[in-house]
């Protein structure tokens, strides 16, 4: 009832905006995630195109890891700015923005030369396009999530929630269904191969036409939230960094990043471990096996985020955080060692383990983004959901070097169970620290 009020506009036209404004935040998850394993799914089998000849296995894994690791890293500066962009001047602006920015890098990265044209600079330039990327993809949530979140209902902000996240699953699977396109068109024999010259590059244009097309829908389609034009018109213009570092947003923010950090950790486990380190290497499944258990498991990990979301509504949010940290920590830990266990295994019975850790390893997400922007009042609502979701990735997405560290220390198979007990338990103290937000008013 609030939030109508805070619109001032029939019913009707408030359905209209809202759904506009649900859709919007949905498609934004979708292509942002898109844009992240572009290099992760679509580069990867390539990225000799942009290195010198004969490097050694490692210099290789780390090359290729900083292609990926520099776009995280820039997610949390996107944040921060694209945040205070969208609590002075708007969620719809800072969309607009930052939709627009990751799309013309996308596009840029498209037409990038290789390494027999510019020599080691191509690659230099593509890790500097990914790192600017990750910054407008940083910036993307800032503006989409609160502005949908404003205008949920409060007794749908879970379903919301989960839908809007779900579409990181969704976009995964359309991700790779793309790759394996473009495999089967123009085959992977090595850097003089047609996909290694031009028919990686199909993916990214596709990417920049997906942002593109948002940009434009969020210009002609998505209203701006009333609510926050409602706090702006009736109060100061606040400075929302100043307020989170200093003032009462603060405690929140430092609870939100406890908790996030946590759940960071055991997204990677499942993420970026469990396909290479696990399915990859350690059971040894071939390319066509690992692809096809992923995208069973990602297309029902759509229906589970959403299930989440609503079981977080109806039983609280910080509850459900309560209730599955220590079930990650345990349950979740003893599946990650059952499923790394030597010995062959048939592939149904790999993939059925593998849905479920994940599963159970990522359904928080289906109620962190109302969570988040439930902690923070209007005013400094993008910002601190901006940084409370995006700087938290920082320490766990160095995940790959915390594996090698411990494991000096315990054998191999141990490690990453190790971490995903840690993520558990960090989620289930954020949580803790934390209020109920089921019943705030936005």
């Amino acid at each position: 009832m609030a939030q109508q009020q805070a619109a001032g506009a029939p019913t009707s036209e408030l359905a209209v905006r809202r759904r506009r404004a649900i859709q919007a935040a949905f498609w934004s998850e979708f292509i942002d995630m898109f844009d992240i394993y572009l290099p992760v799914i679509v580069l990867a089998p390539v990225l000799g195109y942009f290195q010198p000849a004969r490097l050694t296995a490692a210099t290789a894994a780390i090359l290729a890891s900083l292609v990926f690791v520099t776009t995280l890293l820039g997610r949390p500066v996107g944040a921060l700015l694209f945040g205070l962009l969208a609590d002075r001047l708007g969620r719809r602006s800072a969309s607009i923005y930052s939709v627009s920015g990751f799309g013309v890098v996308t596009l840029l990265i498209a037409l990038l030369p290789g390494y027999d044209t510019l020599g080691i600079a191509s690659y230099w330039l593509l890790v500097l396009l990914r790192f600017v990327d990750g910054i407008f993809l940083g910036g993307g949530y800032t503006g989409a999530m609160p502005l949908a979140m404003e205008y949920a209902r409060k007794d749908r902000r879970g379903f919301v929630g989960g839908l809007v996240l779900s579409g990181f699953c969704a976009a995964y699977v359309a991700i790779n269904l793309l790759a394996m396109l473009m495999f089967a068109l123009f085959g992977q024999d090595g850097i003089q191969s047609a996909y290694a010259r031009w028919g990686w590059r199909i993916p990214f244009v596709v990417g920049a036409l997906l942002a593109g097309v948002l940009a434009l829908y969020y210009r002609r389609q998505v209203a701006e939230s009333e609510l926050w034009r409602l706090q702006t018109a009736t109060q100061p213009r606040a400075a929302p960094l100043r307020g989170l570092l200093c003032g009462k947003g603060a405690g929140p923010l430092s609870q939100v990043l406890l908790l996030m950090t946590g759940f960071w950790l055991t997204q990677n486990i499942i993420t970026l471990f469990v396909p290479t380190g696990l399915l990859r290497d350690t059971l040894h499944l071939s390319g066509r096996e690992v692809t096809s258990t992923l995208l069973y498991t990602y297309a029902l990990l759509f229906f589970s985020y959403i299930g989440a979301g609503m079981l977080g509504q109806r039983i609280g949010r910080r509850t459900f955080f309560v209730i599955v940290g220590p079930l990650i920590a345990t349950v979740g830990a003893a599946l990650l060692y059952a499923l790394s266990a030597p010995g062959g295994r048939p592939l149904w019975m790999v993939a059925l383990l593998v849905t479920a850790l994940a599963v159970l390893v990522t359904s928080p997400w289906g109620v962190i983004a109302p969570y988040i922007n439930e902690r923070f009042v209007t005013t400094m609502r993008a910002t601190g959901f901006g940084l409370g979701f995006s700087a938290s990735i920082i320490l766990p997405s160095f995940y790959a070097f915390y594996l090698n560290w411990l494991g000096a220390l315990v054998p191999s198979r141990i490690a990453p169970t190790i971490l995903l007990c840690v993520g558990g338990l960090l989620g289930t103290l954020g949580a803790l620290l934390g209020p109920e937000t089921r019943d705030v008013d936005l």
